[in-house]
């Protein structure tokens, strides 16, 4: 196993980075050697949508200013660190991306470090063919909503946390730490 990286989870709306895909994107980073940062909201999340792009961009800077080149992972809300991590060349998990805000896709565009973008056909922030042109890694599930859960029974949905987890591990393995991959099995 190579040294200890670096990796910042940062969450969605909710304020919790223990959601199901979170969590598991955050358990493969930590089991190919990554030491876990977490970014916790200092506040509620402001109500106005145009407010909460400097109120998260201001949290997550203060996060990464004591991390060496840290792995980004974040979630929905946290994905407004998508200039950010352009601007320092982080290579990043944004899962359920926000590509309906300009700031996350001029972020992504501007991307200097190779980043997962996972979504849901279902999910209004998704926009498919944008996401294709934003980077070559993308997963994109069938009908999963902007939670990443698709209709009918709940093994369904636990199948698609599989999948996006298995990209995430394929992401890390082949793209960002192929040398740190635990050994499975």
């Amino acid at each position: 196993m190579s040294a200890r990286r670096a990796v910042l989870v940062i969450p969605g709306s909710g304020g919790c980075c223990h959601v199901p895909h979170q969590l598991f994107a955050a358990d493969a980073a930590r089991m190919r050697g990554g030491d876990l940062h977490r970014v916790s909201w200092r506040e509620d999340v402001p109500a106005e949508p145009a407010a909460r792009g400097p109120w998260a961009v201001a949290q997550i800077a203060a996060a990464l200013r004591d991390l060496p080149e840290p792995l980004i992972i974040a979630n929905s809300l946290g994905t407004l660190a998508a200039g950010l991590a352009a601007e320092r060349r982080l290579p990043a998990i944004w899962i359920t991306p926000l590509l309906h805000r300009p700031e996350v896709v001029d972020g992504l565009r501007r991307a200097g470090a190779p980043c997962l973008l996972i979504g849901g056909t279902a999910d209004p922030s998704w926009r498919p063919d944008l996401a294709r042109e934003l980077s070559p890694y993308v997963c994109e599930v069938a009908g999963a909503d902007h939670g990443l859960r698709v209709p009918g029974p709940l093994a369904r949905s636990a199948a698609v946390l599989a999948e996006t987890a298995t990209a995430v591990e394929d992401f890390l393995d082949g793209v960002l730490w192929p040398t740190a991959a635990p050994a499975r099995g």
